[in-house]
C-alpha cells in the first residue's frame, strides 16, 4: 500500500495481482479523469450508471471529463475522444441477460470499438453487469470500477468477478475480468442512505472476522464513530488532501482500505477462487440463499449478516467455534444496525419470509460455485480473525438443516457423555448486575465468564447508547473490559429508542438507569425512550415507575398503562425516601438499589405491598454492590432483631474491581442436572455450589434429592446421580419462592414422577416472558399429564413414562425456560418437538449444541413449515379437513339448527354439548346449576369441553353452551383449538331476536342478569375464541317458518360455508379446469340488497361476485360528510345477505383511493381489520393490495385457510409499462404474497395490450407461476379484458355504474372472443323421435343468447341411430347432444366411455365431447355418455328438502313408481341422497324385481312392493319422497269424475291404483315428483293437492326437464345456465303448447 499525491489529491494505493490499481481517497472525480485519460488512451470513453446515481454525480463526471478531453485535444491529440454516457434503470432486475443486451446494443449503435474504455459508476449491480459487458464486448475491452456504495467498494468491485442473474439464481453467468482501476471515492458515501452504509459494513465485518482480529476489535468498538464519519458532509472538497482530512474521514478510509487490502491479498493468491478466495464467501452460502428469497426487499449485506451468524452457529455446532465468537460477531453486526436472525422484524414481517423453509434454502444452496458436486461448502470460523481451514469446508446437509430449523427434536436416550462434567454459561442475573455496576463505576473492570446472550447484548447496547461506559474485549472475547463512566449518562439521539426485545431484567434495571440521566445542552432529544417486543409491552413495570414518579422522576407510559414503552425525562434521581411495592418482582428493588448511590440525596428504600418476592435476588444485588464499594444497610427491629424491608443506601460512586468473575448460571444448571435425574445418569456442574449467590443453586438439594436423586454439593461444585429410569418420586409439597425460575424444570420431571407434586411460592412466574404456570399446564396437557392451577403454584399428577403421549409439539411462548424445561422431558419421551428453539438464546445460546456435544443427547432440526405445509399456493398451513368444528355463540343463535345441517352436509356427526353433559352426568343442566351452583357447572362444563375436543376431534360438529367462554380456562382451550387444530365458529344473530327467543325458552337455567348485559360481556370473548363467524339469517330459525326458497338458500349457505372452511370442498372457481376462462362481477352498490331483484340476471355467466367493501354505505354513513369507512358489523350483514341470494364465491375487496377505489389510503389499520373480518366470514377470495403493511399481509396469509389471496396492484397513472422493470418487481412481490396475482395498468395505445399479453405469456412460463389477472384500464385497454383468462372483472348493464373504466359485460366479452376466433361456434343436438314438441332447443338457445355464446342447438330427428347421428357427433364443431327415447341405449356403442351414473342407470341422455392429452403428448377428443335425469330429479328434491329431512330420521323412505330407464335414474337419485329404504312399485311386479336385481345387484335397501295401500301402513308414515316415472300417455283420470276428493280414495295412473294414504306423512317437508312431461298437473300431482297435505311439494315433469337441462348446459359450456330467464321462457312456450 502506498500514498500518492497528485494535484492536491492524496490517495492510498492498494496492490492487487501485482499492480497498484486500487486508488482510495476523497473527492476523486478530477483525479479519476486525469488518471484514466492519461494511462488508458482511447477513442471512446463510456460511463454507465443508473438513474439514482446519475442524479447525484453524472453532471460532475460529464463536466470534468469534457473539460479534460478538450484540454487533451488542445494539447495536440489528433482527434478529440468521445465521452458517452448511458443511464439504465436501477436495481437487481437490470442485472439480467436483457439488461446486458441493452448495453451491448447501445455500444454497437454508437460504433464503439475494441479500444473503448468503459467506466462503471454505481453499486454492485452496475459493477457486475458492466464488468461482464466489458469482458465479452469485442471479446474484451478495458474498464474501470467506480463504486458508489460501501458494499461495492469493499466487495464486488475488488477481484474481477462479473456476472448477471438468471431465474435460477444470482451470478450464475459471468466471467473473471479484472478492471484496469478501482477508484474508491469515500466522499460518495456522504450521499449514501444509512441503510446502504450498514449494508456495506456487513462485508467489512466479514473480512475482519475471517482474517484480522485487530481490525475486528476496532470495528466492534467504534461503530458510533464510523457512522458519524458519513453523517457529516465535507465542505469545499475537504478530505481530498491529507491536510484537509478530518479524523472521522481518516477512520472511515482506514476501515475501507483495511477491508480492501485483505480481499486484494486473497485475490492475488487465488484469483480464480480455487481455494483461499472461498474465505471471502463467509456468510454468503446461506446469505445468498436467503437473498434469493427476500430480494429485492432485503439487501445483500443484510442477508449476508444473517448468513454469517448462521454459519458461525454451524461452526459452533461442529465444536470448532465457541459461543464467545458467535456472541461477539452478533454484537458487532448489531452495532451497525444489521439483522442477525430471520426473526428480526425487518425480515419476519415480510410476506416472502414464509418461504424461508429449510428445504427451500438447502435447495437454493445446491447451486453454489463453491460446492463440489452435491456436497455443500461453508466457510467455518475457528475464532474471530481465523478460519478452520484455508478454504470452505464440506458440511453435511443435516448439520446445516439443524442450524436453520426453527424447531428441535431431542432424540431420547441415555447421555453418551455419562458421567457428565460441565460448566453452564455465566449467570444472567449476575451478568446484568455486573454490567450496570461496572458501567456506573469508576475505573476499569474485567468481567470474566460474562453470559453471551440476547439479554446481555441488549443491556450492553443500551448502556453504550446512553454513553455510560466503553466496552472492549480481551482473551479472544472471553473477557469484557468495561471502562466506567462514573454515572455520567446522556440522552440518546432524537429518534433513537432503546429496544430491549423481551429482556425483562434489562427493562427493569434500565428504567432507573435512564432516570439518572441529566439534561445537557448537547441533547437532540427531550426524553429517553425504552421499548421492547409485543410480550415485553405486556409485562408489568408499573410499581417501579410509580415509585420513581413519586420521587420526582418524569416518566410517561407511551402505550399501555403500567408497561413499556416508557419516555423518561433527563431530570436525574432525587433520592430521599422511596416506597416501592415489591410483591411482583424483586427486579424493581434491584433496579433502585443499583442506581441509588447516584441520587442527589441518600436513599431510604422501603418495600411495601405485602410479601417481598425473591429475596435471594435482592441479597445478590446488595452483595455485588458491596464488592463494587457501596455498602447497603438493611434495617432491623431494635426490639426483636427481625430484619425489616427497609434499606439505606449512601451516596457514592462505585469503584470497579480490576477483575470480577461471574458465577455460572444456577437456573441454567438445573437442566443438565435434571437430565441426569430423569435418565438415571450422573452430572457434575462446576462453579455452582453452596457458596453461590443464586437461590437456584439450592435446586439439587431441595428438589432433586427429595425426588430420589443422590446429591453431592461443595462450595463450588454440584453433582447429581439419578435413580433408575422411571423411579423418580413426587414431592408432596415444595416452596420454590427462592428459586422461582427453576420451577419449570421441577414441573417437567414431576410429570414422570410417581405421585402428586405440589409447587408453591411461584406466583410471580405469571408475569415473566409468558404466564409460565399456564404455559406448563397447557403444554403438559399435550402429553396427557393432569395438573391443577393454584393461586401461587400448581400441582402435577405424575404418570409412568410409558403412559405419556408421544409426538407432541411443544409451544414455547418465546420463553427460554419453557424450551429448556421440555427438552429435559423429551430425553425420555419420543418424537417431542420443541418449537421456537432459538428462544434459548436469551440465557444459553448454545444449549442445543451443548446438549449433544457435552451431554451426549442427539438433537435434530425440525422445519415446522415443511412439517405442516399442505401444498397451498402460498405455503400456508391448513387444518386437516376432517378436524371437528366447534360452534360457540349466545344461547338462541341457532347453533343446534346450524350444526345439524352442517353435519348433514359434511356427512359428519352432530354433538350437542348440553345433551352430552346430561347423558354423561345423568342430570339436566338446569338441575345441575340449581343443586351445585354456577361455579361447579362451569368446571364440569370445562371438563366436558376438554373431553369432547380430545375424543371427538375428527368429523364432528360440536355445539357448545353459550356460557362456555365465561371462564379463562375454557377460553384458552378454545383459542388453542382454533389456532392449531380446527375451526371454532361463532354463530351470530341479531340481539333482539335472541332476546325474543330466550324469553320463551325454559330448558336452560335462567340468566341472573339482563340478557343484553350477558351479550355485551360475552361478545368480545366469542370473537377472541373463534376463527370464523357465521351470521344466521334474520327471522325464525326453523325451515318450517321460512319459504321453500329461503329454507333452501339457508341449507345451501350452511353447506357451502362449512365445506369451504373445513376444506372438504372449498368453494373456489378460478382454476376449475385447465384452459377455462373465469369471471367475476363487480358489485358497486352501497347496499347489496339493492341488487337482489336482478341478481339472477346480474350473475349470468360469471363465476364469482366481487363485494366492493370500500363502496358500501349504511344509512348512517349517508349522513356523514367526507370519507366513510363501513363498520365490520355492516359488512358482515352485507355478506350474510349476499350469501342467501347466491352461492357464488365472493371476492372481498377493500380498494384504496390510490388504487382506484374509495377507501382512505391512510386507513391501513381499518383496511386490514376489514380484510381479517372477510376471512372470518369465510369469503373465498380476498383481494389484498401489496402496498399494505407487510406485517398485516403476513397475518392475513397465516389465517387464510382454504380461502385464496389475490395479491393486487393497480396503477392509475399510466406510468407503469408492461415491458418495464417496475411491473416485474410488482409481479414478484405479488407472487410471493398471493395465490393469484392481479396487476392492473392503464392503456394509452393498443400496443400497450400487446405488451401486457407478452408479459403475461412470459411470467406464465416461470416455474410455479401463479394464476394471473392482467388487464389495462380505459377504452384502449378493453382488448386486455377480452384476452385475460383468470377471474376477469366484468360489469353488467343493470349495475348503477362500472367499477373501473373500460369494463365490459360477460356477454360482450364472449361475443368479442368469438369475433377474434377464440370462441368458435359449436353445434348441439337433440337425438330421438318424436321430438318436434321438445322444449330443449328453447332452453339451450335462450341460454346461449343470454350469455352471448355463438352456439346453436337443433333437433336431429331420425328413425334410428344411423349415419346422420354418426356424422353429427364426428364434426369438429360438435359441442354435445341430448338423447331421448328411443335412443338412450342405442347411442351407447358410438361413445368412448360412460360416467358411473350412466353405467349404473344403463341409459345415456347426454353426450359430452371432452379434450384429452395422451401419454405421448398427442391431444384428441373423446365422447362421454352421461345421464342427467337423476340429477334433475335430485335437484327437484333437494330444493325442497334438507339432508336431515331426507335421511335424518330412522326408517326414512322413498317410493319409485315404474320399472323403466327413468325409474333407474330415480332410484339412483334417491340412493345418492341417502334415503334409508327405496320402495319400487310397478304394475308388473316381475319387471320391478328384474330392475332391482340387474341394475342394482339386489341392493337390500331396495324393496319391491305390490300393494301401495299396504306400503303406506308399512312405512308408518315415514314415506316423504315419491317419484313417478310412468309415461303421461298411460295416465287416466279418477274412475268417478263426479266424486268429491273426500269421497274418493284413489286415482288411477297407468292402471296403477294410487291411494291417498301415500300422502299421510305430516311430520315435515315432503315432495312428490311426476316425470310425465305432459300435462303439467298429472293425476298423481292432483291427488297430492287434493289430499289436503300442505307439506307436500309437487314437482311436474317439465320442471325436472329444466333441471336436467341446466345440468347439461353446464356440462357442455362450463357455465351455469341463467335459470330464471330460461325457465320463464321455456314454461311460457310449454304452456302455450298445452
Amino acid at each position: 500500500m502506498a500514498t500518492t499525491t497528485t494535484t492536491a489529491t492524496d490517495v492510498f494505493k492498494v496492490s492487487i495481482l501485482g499492480k497498484e490499481s486500487i486508488h482510495c481517497g476523497f473527492h476523486l472525480i478530477p483525479y479519476i479523469a486525469q488518471t484514466v485519460l492519461t494511462t488508458l488512451p482511447s477513442s471512446t470513453y463510456i460511463l454507465i450508471t443508473d438513474t439514482n446515481i446519475a442524479k447525484l454525480h453524472l453532471a460532475a463526471f460529464e463536466e470534468v471529463f469534457e473539460a479534460a478531453l478538450s484540454s487533451h485535444s488542445a494539447n495536440g491529440s489528433s482527434q478529440k475522444a468521445r465521452f458517452l454516457t448511458l443511464v439504465i434503470p436501477p436495481g437487481e432486475t437490470s442485472k439480467s441477460r436483457e439488461g446486458k443486451a441493452n448495453i451491448e446494443d447501445f455500444l454497437l449503435q454508437n460504433r464503439c470499438t475494441r479500444d473503448s474504455v468503459i467506466l462503471a459508476l454505481g453499486g454492485g449491480v452496475i459493477g457486475d453487469l458492466v464488468g461482464f459487458v466489458a469482458a465479452t464486448f469485442m471479446r474484451g475491452v478495458k474498464f474501470c470500477q467506480i463504486p458508489t456504495t460501501l458494499l461495492a467498494m469493499v466487495d464486488s468491485s475488488v477481484g474481477g468477478k462479473t456476472a448477471i442473474d438468471t431465474p435460477h439464481g444470482k451470478n450464475l453467468i459471468g466471467a473473471f475480468w479484472q478492471p484496469e482501476y478501482i477508484f474508491i471515492d469515500a466522499a460518495f458515501l456522504e450521499t449514501l442512505p444509512p441503510r446502504e452504509f450498514s449494508n456495506g459494513m456487513a462485508e467489512v465485518v466479514k473480512t475482519a472476522a475471517i482474517w484480522n482480529e485487530e481490525e475486528f476489535i476496532s470495528l466492534e468498538s467504534h461503530s458510533a464513530e464510523i457512522f458519524a464519519a458519513i453523517q457529516t458532509p465535507s465542505k469545499d472538497y475537504a478530505g481530498r488532501s491529507k491536510a484537509t482530512r478530518s479524523q472521522a474521514q481518516e477512520l472511515l478510509l482506514s476501515v475501507i482500505v483495511g477491508s480492501i487490502s485483505v480481499k486484494a491479498h486473497i485475490v492475488t493468491i487465488d484469483e480464480r477462487e480455487t481455494g483461499l478466495r472461498n474465505l471471502v464467501n463467509f456468510g454468503h452460502s446461506i446469505g445468498h440463499a436467503i437473498e434469493a428469497v427476500l430480494t429485492p426487499t432485503i439487501l445483500h449485506g443484510e442477508c449476508v449478516s444473517i448468513g454469517m451468524i448462521l454459519e458461525a452457529e454451524i461452526s459452533r455446532q461442529m465444536g470448532v467455534l465457541s459461543q464467545v465468537g458467535v456472541g461477539r460477531l452478533t454484537r458487532c453486526l448489531k452495532g451497525y444496525n444489521l439483522p442477525v436472525s430471520v426473526s428480526d422484524p425487518r425480515i419476519s414481517n415480510l410476506p416472502a419470509a414464509r418461504s424461508l423453509t429449510v428445504d427451500k434454502l438447502l435447495d437454493i444452496m445446491r447451486i453454489d460455485k463453491k460446492n463440489s458436486g452435491p456436497a455443500k461448502k461453508i466457510v467455518i470460523l475457528s475464532r474471530i480473525g481465523a478460519t478452520y481451514e484455508p478454504r470452505a469446508t464440506v458440511v453435511a446437509d443435516s448439520i446445516i438443516a439443524k442450524t436453520l430449523a426453527e424447531a428441535a427434536r431431542v432424540i431420547p436416550g441415555v447421555p453418551t457423555k455419562h458421567p457428565v462434567v460441565m460448566s453452564t454459561p455465566g449467570s444472567k442475573s449476575i451478568s446484568n448486575r455486573a454490567l450496570v455496576l461496572a458501567a456506573l463505576g469508576q475505573g476499569t473492570c474485567k468481567l470474566r465468564n460474562l453470559l453471551h446472550s440476547d439479554d446481555t447484548q441488549v443491556m450492553m447496547a443500551a448502556l453504550n447508547e446512553l454513553k455510560g461506559a466503553t466496552f472492549a474485549w480481551e482473551d479472544e472475547g472471553e473477557t469484557l473490559v468495561v471502562t466506567g463512566g462514573k454515572g455520567s449518562l446522556s440522552v440518546p439521539p432524537k429518534g433513537k429508542e432503546l429496544y430491549l426485545g423481551n429482556a425483562g431484567t434489562a427493562a427493569r434495571f434500565l428504567t432507573t438507569v435512564c432516570a439518572l440521566v441529566q439534561k445537557s445542552s448537547n441533547d437532540t432529544a427531550d426524553v429517553t425512550v425504552i421499548t421492547g417486543n409485543a410480550r415485553m409491552k405486556q409485562r408489568p413495570i408499573g410499581p417501579l415507575v410509580t415509585a420513581l414518579k413519586a420521587n420526582g422522576s418524569s416518566i410517561d407510559f407511551l402505550e399501555g398503562e403500567g408497561c413499556l414503552p416508557l419516555a423518561i425525562a433527563p431530570n436525574g434521581l432525587k433520592g430521599g425516601k422511596i416506597q416501592l411495592a415489591a410483591s411482583v418482582s424483586s427486579q424493581y428493588v434491584s433496579s433502585i438499589l443499583l442506581c441509588a448511590p447516584y441520587a442527589s440525596e441518600p436513599i431510604t428504600l422501603e418495600l411495601i405491598g405485602g410479601q417481598v418476592i425473591s429475596q435471594p435476588y435482592i441479597d445478590m444485588t446488595i452483595s455485588m454492590m458491596k464488592t463494587f464499594g457501596v455498602e447497603v444497610t438493611r434495617r432491623s427491629d431494635p426490639a426483636t432483631g427481625k430484619l425489616l424491608d427497609v434499606y439505606d443506601i449512601p451516596k457514592g460512586v462505585y469503584t470497579n474491581p480490576p477483575i470480577y468473575n461471574i458465577e455460572s448460571d444456577a437456573s441454567s444448571a438445573t437442566y443438565p442436572l435434571a437430565i441426569a435425574a430423569i435418565t438415571g445418569t450422573s452430572c457434575t456442574i462446576d462453579n455452582i455450589g453452596t457458596a453461590s449467590l443464586q437461590g437456584d443453586a439450592k435446586f439439587a438439594k431441595e428438589v432433586l434429592e427429595k425426588m430420589g436423586c443422590k446429591v453431592t454439593q461443595t462450595e463450588t461444585e454440584t453433582t447429581v446421580q439419578g435413580p433408575p429410569i422411571g423411579q423418580l418420586k413426587a414431592i408432596e409439597e415444595v416452596d420454590m419462592e427462592i428459586m422461582t425460575d427453576a420451577f419449570l424444570t421441577a414441573t417437567a420431571i414431576a410429570a414422570v414422577a410417581s405421585g402428586k407434586t405440589r409447587i408453591l411460592g411461584i406466583a410471580n412466574q405469571r408475569v415473566k416472558e409468558c404466564n409460565r404456570i399456564r404455559a406448563m399446564i397447557d403444554q403438559l396437557a399435550k402429553f396427557g399429564v393432569d395438573t391443577v392451577e393454584l393461586d401461587d403454584g400448581l400441582e402435577i399428577i405424575g404418570k409412568p413414562i410409558q403412559e405419556l403421549k408421544r409426538g407432541v409439539s411443544v409451544h414455547c411462548y418465546d420463553d427460554h425456560r419453557v424450551a429448556m424445561a421440555f427438552s429435559v422431558l423429551s430425553t425420555v419421551i419420543e418424537n417431542t418437538i420443541i418449537e421456537e428453539k432459538r428462544c434459548v438464546e436469551k440465557t444459553w445460546p448454545n444449549w442445543w449444541d451443548d446438549l449433544e456435544n457435552k451431554i451426549g443427547i442427539k438433537v435434530e432440526g425440525v422445519d415446522l413449515a415443511s412439517l405442516h405445509a399442505t401444498g397451498s399456493a402460498s405455503g400456508v398451513q391448513h387444518r386437516d379437513p376432517s378436524s371437528s368444528v366447534l360452534l360457540i355463540g349466545m344461547r338462541g343463535t341457532g347453533k343446534t339448527f346450524v350444526g345439524e345441517l352442517a353435519a348433514s352436509a359434511l356427512g359428519w356427526t352432530f354433538v350437542d354439548a348440553d345433551q352430552y353433559f346430561e347423558t354423561k352426568l345423568r342430570i339436566g343442566v338446569r338441575e345441575f346449576v340449581h343443586q351445585k351452583g354456577w361455579v361447579a357447572f362451569r368446571e364440569a362444563e370445562l371438563q366436558i369441553l376438554k373431553e369432547l375436543v380430545a375424543e371427538k376431534s375428527q368429523s364432528h360438529i360440536i355445539s357448545l353452551g353459550g356460557g362456555i367462554v365465561e371462564t379463562p380456562a375454557a377460553r384458552e382451550v378454545l383459542k388453542e383449538y382454533a389456532t392449531s387444530k380446527g375451526a371454532v365458529v361463532h354463530v351470530a344473530r341479531p340481539i333482539d331476536e335472541i332476546v325474543k327467543y330466550l324469553n320463551a325458552e325454559s330448558a336452560r337455567p335462567a340468566y341472573e342478569e339482563p340478557i343484553i348485559d350477558v351479550f355485551k360481556r360475552r361478545e368480545p370473548w366469542f370473537t377472541e375464541c373463534s376463527s370464523h363467524d357465521f351470521i344466521n339469517p334474520v327471522g325464525d330459525l326453523t325451515s318450517g317458518s321460512l319459504s321453500c326458497a329461503q329454507a333452501s338458500a339457508n341449507r345451501n349457505e350452511i353447506a357451502r360455508f362449512f365445506k369451504h372452511l373445513t376444506g372438504v370442498k372449498p368453494n373456489l372457481t378460478h382454476n376449475a379446469e385447465p384452459g377455462r376462462r373465469s369471471y367475476f362481477l363487480c358489485l358497486t352498490y352501497p347496499d347489496v340488497q339493492q341488487a337482489f331483484p336482478y341478481i339472477e340476471e346480474l350473475t349470468e355467466g360469471v363465476d364469482a361476485l366481487e363485494l366492493r367493501v370500500d363502496l358500501l354505505k349504511s344509512k348512517k354513513d349517508y349522513e356523514t360528510i367526507g370519507e366513510t369507512i363501513p363498520s365490520i358489523s355492516y359488512v358482515a350483514e352485507q355478506v350474510a345477505y349476499l350469501r342467501r341470494a347466491t352461492g357464488l364465491p365472493i371476492v372481498f375487496t377493500v380498494r384504496t383511493k390510490s388504487q382506484g377505489g374509495a377507501f382512505p389510503d391512510k386507513a391501513e389499520k381499518e383496511a386490514l381489520a376489514l380484510l381479517n373480518a372477510g376471512l372470518r366470514l369465510g369469503v373465498e377470495y380476498l383481494d389484498v393490495e401489496i402496498s399494505l403493511p407487510e406485517k398485516g399481509i403476513r397475518e392475513l396469509i397465516s389465517k387464510k385457510g382454504t380461502s385464496q389471496i389475490i395479491a393486487s396492484w393497480h396503477d392509475w397513472s399510466g406510468g407503469m409499462k408492461w415491458n418495464g422493470l417496475d411491473v416485474k418487481e410488482k409481479y414478484d412481490t405479488a407472487s410471493r404474497i398471493g395465490d393469484i396475482v392481479k396487476i392492473v395498468g392503464k392503456a394509452e395505445t393498443l400496443q400497450d395490450n400487446f405488451a401486457l399479453y407478452d408479459f403475461a405469456a412470459t411470467v406464465g412460463k416461470l416455474p410455479g407461476a401463479k394464476p394471473l389477472i392482467a388487464i389495462n384500464m380505459g377504452g384502449e385497454g378493453q382488448m386486455s379484458r377480452i384476452l385475460n383468462t383468470t377471474l376477469t372483472p366484468v360489469s353488467h348493464p343493470l349495475l348503477p355504474n362500472k367499477a373501473a373504466p373500460g369494463q365490459l359485460s360477460f356477454k360482450q366479452i364472449q361475443q368479442s372472443l368469438h369475433l377474434l376466433g377464440l370462441l368458435p361456434a359449436k353445434s348441439f343436438y337433440l337425438f330421438g323421435t318424436p321430438i318436434s314438441h321438445s322444449m330443449s332447443p328453447t332452453l339451450h338457445n335462450t341460454a346461449f343468447e343470454l350469455l352471448g355464446l355463438p352456439h346453436k342447438y337443433s333437433l336431429l330427428e331420425t328413425k334410428d341411430v344411423g349415419e346422420e347421428i354418426k356424422v353429427a357427433i364426428s364434426e369438429p364443431e360438435f359441442g354435445g347432444a341430448s338423447v331421448t327415447i328411443p335412443f338412450k341405449l342405442d347411442v351407447i356403442p358410438l361413445l368412448d366411455k360412460l360416467t358411473d351414473a350412466a353405467e349404473k342407470i344403463g341409459a345415456v341422455n347426454t353426450i359430452i365431447p371432452k379434450l384429452v392429452t395422451y401419454e405421448d403428448g398427442r391431444s384428441g377428443k373423446v365422447l362421454v355418455g352421461d345421464n342427467t335425469d337423476w340429477l334433475g330429479i335430485r335437484a327437484s328434491i333437494t330444493q325442497r328438502l334438507s339432508a336431515s329431512d331426507i335421511q335424518g330420521r330412522q326408517g326414512s323412505a322413498g317410493l319409485v313408481i315404474g320399472a323403466g330407464g327413468t325409474a333407474r335414474a330415480a332410484i339412483y337419485a334417491l340412493k345418492s341422497l341417502g334415503v334409508g329404504t327405496v320402495y319400487v312399485y310397478n304394475r308388473t311386479k316381475s319387471k320391478a324385481e328384474e330392475l332391482v336385481e340387474q341394475a342394482f345387484g339386489g341392493d337390500k335397501a331396495l324393496k319391491v312392493v305390490d300393494d301401495l295401500e299396504g306400503l303406506a301402513r308399512a312405512t308408518e308414515g315415514k314415506l316423504n319422497i315419491i317419484v313417478s316415472t310412468v309415461p303421461a300417455s298411460a295416465t287416466a283420470a279418477p274412475s268417478s269424475p263426479t266424486q268429491s276428493p273426500s269421497e274418493g280414495s284413489t286415482a288411477v295412473a297407468a292402471g296403477v291404483t294410487l291411494p291417498k294414504t301415500l300422502f299421510d306423512y305430516r311430520d315435515g317437508p315432503a315432495v312428490v315428483v311426476d316425470m310425465a312431461y305432459k300435462p303439467e298437473e298429472t293425476p298423481l300431482l292432483r291427488l297430492a293437492k287434493e289430499s289436503g297435505s300442505s307439506n307436500w311439494a309437487r314437482v311436474p315433469g317439465v320442471e325436472v326437464l329444466l333441471e336436467q337441462g341446466y345440468v347439461q348446459f353446464e356440462l357442455w359450456t362450463g357455465r351455469k345456465c341463467p335459470k330464471e330467464q330460461v325457465g320463464t321462457t321455456v314454461l311460457s312456450r310449454y304452456r302455450a303448447q298445452a
